[in-house]
């Protein structure tokens, strides 16, 4: 390993329920979705009607911008419904597998040139998990990316271990980093790891950079921001590290694959651990299965949804988190903000948690103990944000839309995800995350 970095800002939050390192293959999800609404960005457009028969890998809809980028069923079967919501905007497409996992043949990717590579890629529904910096939205196909950044690991509470993740598919992350070197600029492919993890030391064809300290050193933002960063005009891509390992299988076989380790974990989460299933799957078909009332978030606690037991897993999501509902009432002397608080995890000095070792775990709920109130700089920020920013300045400028000053603070930089533990900490009870994503929507307009 060439370098490593070391991330002093930010915080590990540590949660009880920690997933354990065994992984089982999941039962084959009896439906799946595929929600538009986990693309930043997307406008769909169907390319099936419901009770159509499809193959894993066949075209559910695709983006009425780039319309050659295809979203592809995970598994063959009938399509069961089109969820939509407000003016008719496609909210999911649900498949109900036959069971069969018959796939459409693509045919292995032989060689060629770039544009070639692109086009199979995109019509595979491989290219679809390829995001872009600035804005954090879906890559134009027609672009050329300075580089290509993928981060080995997840730092966020209770995430899939990289261990787990890539073992017995080494081959397959191989030729997709290869893969990606062919669409990458002068750049390269650059792949952050955890310092001192040595998983993914023998990869070839890209640049590794080990990055230590609390999360969130494994978000890409963060590790493009400490190596490269993004300047106006400037274009990157970014993918994560299972999509690429997908990406390869998709080239060696010309089968699109949709393959996910996910972590289950969470307090409220019975027998944590991590499994094997697909994008989209059904949480319920998965085998998750909380405690009676508990929050299931599809995703991190800090940047999931709230989907229940029936809902989907995300695209994107890795991890499956049971937390409590903080909806129960709390008696000021023994749980309340007049206790000791020897079981609460805080950021201040407010309680004498802080002097606890390291290691300790903590059962947090979904409370947030409190409402929204006056906005001012407290500096609570900018101890767990990692750039080189003014996260609450940035902050302001988005919500009086101050396009100007949103381009100075450094808006081309971030995304909705590095503001998440800005969210957890806010003692104002700003939904941050939020506010970022329409600024960069917003931005994104302006400038065409």
């Amino acid at each position: 390993m060439s370098n490593t970095l070391r991330i002093k800002k930010g915080v590990d939050i540590r949660l009880t329920g920690e997933p354990s390192l065994e992984c089982g293959d999941a039962p084959q999800p009896k439906v799946v979705a595929i929600q538009p609404t986990d693309f930043p960005g997307l406008t769909p457009k169907l390319a099936v009607k419901e009770g159509a028969q499809v193959q894993a890998g066949d075209a559910l809809f695709y983006d009425k911008t780039f319309t050659s980028v295809m979203f592809a069923s995970p598994v063959s079967g009938t399509v069961k419904e089109v969820v939509r919501g407000a003016k008719r905007r496609i909210l999911a497409v649900t498949v109900e597998s036959d069971g069969a996992g018959t796939a459409k043949d693509f045919g292995p990717w032989g060689g060629g040139d770039r544009d070639a590579l692109v086009a199979h890629m995109a019509a595979g529904g491989a290219f679809a998990t390829m995001r872009q910096r600035p804005f954090d939205v879906l890559a134009n196909p027609a672009d050329t990316p300075r580089a290509i950044y993928v981060s080995g690991f997840d730092s966020a509470p209770l995430a899939a271990d990289t261990g787990v993740v890539v073992e017995g598919r080494m081959d397959d992350l191989q030729f997709g980093i290869d893969a990606l070197g062919v669409l990458a600029g002068e750049g390269g492919v650059h792949v952050g790891t955890r310092s001192g993890d040595n998983t993914l030391g023998a990869l070839k064809g890209c640049t590794l950079t080990g990055f230590a300290g609390p999360h969130p050193a494994g978000n890409v933002g963060v590790q493009i921001h400490h190596t490269a960063p993004i300047n106006k005009g400037e274009v990157l891509w970014t993918m994560g590290l299972q999509d690429v390992i997908n990406l390869g299988s998709f080239l060696r076989t010309g089968q699109y694959n949709a393959a996910r380790v996910v972590a289950l974990g969470g307090s409220e989460m019975h027998d944590p651990r991590h499994v094997r299933t697909m994008a989209g799957a059904k949480l319920s078909d998965l085998g998750v299965s909380a405690n009676e009332g508990a929050r299931v978030i599809s995703g991190s606690v800090l940047t999931g949804t709230n989907a229940g037991t029936e809902g989907y897993l995300g695209t994107f999501a890795t991890q499956v988190v049971a937390l409590p509902e903080g909806h129960d009432p709390k008696f000021l002397l023994t749980e309340g903000w007049l206790s000791p608080g020897l079981n609460k995890f805080s950021m201040s000095r407010a309680y004498p948690t802080w002097l606890m070792p390291k290691k300790k775990q903590y059962t947090l709920d979904t409370n947030q103990n409190g409402e929204d109130r006056a906005f001012v700089v407290s500096g609570q920020y900018e101890a767990v944000f990692p750039f080189d920013i003014f996260p609450v300045h940035l902050i302001k400028s988005i919500m009086v839309n101050d396009i100007d000053a949103m381009e100075k603070l450094g808006i081309y930089e971030v995304a909705p995800e590095d503001f998440a533990l800005c969210e957890f900490v806010c003692t104002s009870k700003i939904p941050v995350q939020s506010i970022v994503r329409d600024g960069l929507d917003a931005l994104k307009v302006e400038l065409g």
